[in-house]
């Protein structure tokens, strides 16, 4: 009996380069890295900037500015934390840039509401951009780390609630 390709094994630029496991290691852990990241880490920024000057343009130059500049930061992090040597994580560049695009799609996404210029609109756009990304990192989580899609979900939004609660105080303060 023959084992069925995964998904990713049908795809030409991927056949045969990756097992099951180094795909996890060496393109969804670092690709994960970078979306949990880029979602999470520019939640305070950009919406403190959104209530404190109430402006959806200094929001949307916030949420641009924090997603550039975390891709940066966490593109060369994980390209320099290790050669992929010992651990098997695959080539550092491949994984830095993984998690650079994927950091910067993060936090990018829930800044793009804000091109809206009724910052109210962008707001509540915004709010349900963070849900789905916060839902599909659970899934992600689930899907290739088998963690419970209930536990996963929960300690996604936890934290994510914390650094939006963040923002949100701040932007009123």
């Amino acid at each position: 009996m023959t084992r069925e390709r995964p998904w990713w094994g049908q795809l030409p630029i991927l056949r045969n380069r990756f097992d099951e496991r180094s795909f996890v290691l060496q393109v969804v852990q670092p690709f994960l890295l970078g979306l949990m990241d880029g979602s999470v880490s520019t939640l305070a920024p950009i919406f403190t900037s959104a209530f404190a000057t109430n402006e959806s343009r200094v929001a949307f130059l916030v949420g641009l500015s924090a997603s550039i500049g975390a891709a940066i930061s966490m593109g060369f992090a994980e390209a320099l934390s290790d050669t992929g040597e010992l651990t098997g994580r695959g080539g550092p560049v491949q994984r830095g840039l993984i998690t650079a695009v994927s950091t910067f799609l993060g936090g990018i996404l829930h800044s793009l509401p804000f091109l809206i210029p009724h910052v109210q609109a962008a707001l509540v756009l915004a709010y349900v951009v963070v849900g789905i990304e916060l839902v599909t990192i659970a899934w992600i989580r689930f899907r290739f780390f088998r963690m419970s899609l209930v536990r996963s979900i929960v300690q996604v939004i936890l934290g994510g609630s914390l650094v939006f609660a963040t923002g949100v105080a701040l932007g009123h303060a």
